[in-house]
């Protein structure tokens, strides 16, 4: 049986704790590995070896941490099938969508390489009478990462990319559900020259978790998954003088107006449903559908879900594969069952006719007839389940959306630009796509929402990213000649 442990200080390290994980093969529904959970020593051993580490990472010039992010660049372009291979095989998802999962990973890789630039602070001359002005950015110091089992390439390098260029020293916690990814990545960041200690990966459940929120050499915390244990990482964190990004759940709403292309969004809303078996935080699990429209678009919508192919993430033709596990699938399949009986219509149920075996598996579910206080409406399901609630006006459409308590991504579609503009304006969501089904921002913008999908001040990479992972210091700098200096008790004035 494979045997996943940890790395700490530029190395492989078994674990200790006398404690393991189950990581499944969604596709069969057998264990492939066996993965250690760390106690609360071993982690505090890894975070002792990223503060061994962050002098010198410190001290490194802006030239040499960009070098080392584009030769890590090139090391994930080079082996991005093998990284998808380990995405797939773990988390089961079809190997097009790891690779697409791995390439925005990348970007985020690419915009660190411009950290010489990022980090250009800010410089006033003359600013009074002999005195200069200027701003700097600086890390940290140790810094943790606890990502989720859904992007388990992509959601690393969203944090450690920015956070490492920067100059901090890292500790990584993937999900124990789909944990070799981590490991790779960071072999490929000791093949890119990163110094051993820099970056560190502990592998762990709760008490991994509990640990990094304990000790006092963890400066900041970015975490994503969901909105319960966000708040608590965020208020525990935060309690203990961190600082802390935590992203949590959603519930994505698609309005189509009227004048909307009906066939591009319903190919936009399934693929936005069921890509990834609705593992995603930014999938649409309702469309907000019109009256006029709301029996042709669920109809479009009725007519390409058989053509889907549900399969291995493994086999050419699959477009979408298992469920993590087989309790996550039992639970969304408990969604379905119960969906009729709040009063919702089951056009197409996803739990029957599944693929032969053990595995995982769901096939797309659609709902219309969905109304607030249903439980497939109010719950992230996170699953491959669509919801269609109709509604009668575009007001009444964005009262849904602004009045829901997650705010994490919304889409629009219509071919007015005038409602798009005023939609945008108004709906209270921290990502909006027009005509776009899952606008996750580019990595030179940032990612993150709003109300209950977002703990903390600051969205994830570009930017704010660098903004995170870094504080601002101030310098006011004077080289007056000694024969002019005099005792002043007043309040320093600029003229």
């Amino acid at each position: 049986m494979k045997r996943i442990s940890h790395w700490i200080d530029g190395r492989v390290v078994a674990g200790t704790s006398g404690r393991e994980g189950v990581v499944w093969n969604p596709a069969t529904g057998e264990q492939q590995a066996a993965v250690d959970l760390a106690s609360a020593a071993e982690l505090d051993a890894a975070v002792a070896a990223a503060k061994a580490a962050f002098p010198a990472w410190r001290a490194t010039g802006l030239s040499r941490r960009a070098e080392v992010m584009f030769r890590l660049r090139d090391l994930i372009d080079a082996n991005r099938e093998e990284i998808a291979s380990l995405v797939t095989a773990e988390h089961g998802k079809v190997l097009s969508d790891a690779l697409g999962e791995v390439a925005r990973g990348l970007e985020n890789v690419e915009f660190a390489t411009g950290v010489p630039h990022l980090l250009k602070g800010g410089f006033t001359e003359q600013a009074a009478t002999g005195v200069d002005v200027y701003s700097i950015r600086q890390p940290l110091g140790v810094v943790a990462g606890i990502t989720p089992f859904n992007f388990p390439a992509m959601v690393p390098m969203w944090m450690f990319a920015n956070a490492l260029a920067c100059g901090n020293t890292f500790i990584l916690k993937p999900s124990e559900k789909d944990p070799s990814t981590a490991l790779y990545l960071a072999e490929l960041l000791a093949r890119a020259g990163l110094p051993a200690g820099v970056f560190n990966v502990v592998n762990g459940d709760k008490e991994a978790v509990d640990a990094i929120l304990a000790n006092p050499d963890v400066a900041a915390v970015s975490f994503v998954g969901s909105t319960p244990i966000a708040r608590t990482i965020y208020e525990t964190g935060t309690r203990a003088g961190k600082r802390v990004q935590a992203l949590g759940g959603a519930k994505n709403h698609m309005l189509v107006l009227p004048d909307a292309d009906l066939d591009m969004a319903a190919d936009a809303a399934v693929s936005a449903a069921y890509g990834s078996a609705g593992e995603r935080c930014m999938a649409v699990s309702v469309v907000l559908a019109m009256d006029p429209v709301a029996d042709a678009l669920i109809g479009k919508i009725t007519e390409r879900i058989p053509a889907i192919k549900v399969g291995p993430g493994t086999e050419p033709d699959s477009e979408m594969g298992p469920l993590i596990t087989g309790e996550h699938r039992d639970k969304v399949a408990g969604y379905v069952a119960g969906a009729s009986t709040e009063g919702a219509t089951v056009v197409v149920d996803g739990t029957a006719d599944v693929p032969a075996g053990d595995g995982f598996f769901l096939k797309p579910t659609l709902l219309d007839g969905v109304q607030p206080g249903m439980a497939c409406y109010d719950d992230e399901i996170f699953g491959p389940v669509l919801s269609v609630t109709r509604i009668g006006s575009y007001d009444e459409g964005l009262q849904l959306i602004n009045g829901n308590p997650f705010g994490n991504g919304v889409a629009l579609f219509t071919r007015d630009g005038g409602v798009a503009r005023q939609f945008q304006f108004d709906v209270e969501v921290g990502m909006v796509g027009i005509n776009v089904p899952i606008p996750v921002p580019v990595s030179y913008y940032s990612f993150g929402g709003w109300k209950a999908s977002l703990f903390g001040d600051q969205h994830m990479y570009g930017p704010e990213g660098i903004s995170f992972f870094t504080r601002s210091k101030v310098v006011t700098s004077r080289w007056p000649d000694p024969a002019t200096s005099t005792v002043d008790l007043g309040f320093p004035e600029n003229r």
